[in-house]
């Protein structure tokens, strides 16, 4: 028998913020350089560089987004591997 612990609603909505506030719809711009980009839903300018690529960019950005919104909503005193903003590590 294996038991199935539910997910928080402070954790299930923190992932949905960041997946609706962070999302990229529309073209790929070529600069003349060759720096390909395209803007995400919060306004920030993903791009590629010189050593990463525009996907690279895009998961990562991602990746923050979701870490932040869950970061904000989890539980105090939960062990965490990243000390959050304004409170110390559990």
């Amino acid at each position: 028998m294996t038991t199935h612990e539910p997910v928080s609603a402070a954790l299930r909505d923190a992932k949905e913020r960041a997946r609706s506030q962070h999302y990229t719809a529309g073209t790929v711009t070529t600069d003349p350089d060759g720096t390909l980009w395209l803007e995400c839903s919060c306004g920030t300018v993903l791009r590629n560089g010189p050593t990463w690529s525009l996907d690279e960019h895009v998961r990562l950005h991602r990746a923050e987004a979701k870490y932040l919104e869950l970061s904000t909503a989890a539980p105090p005193g939960i062990p965490r591997l990243v000390e959050a903003r304004g409170r110390a590590a559990g």
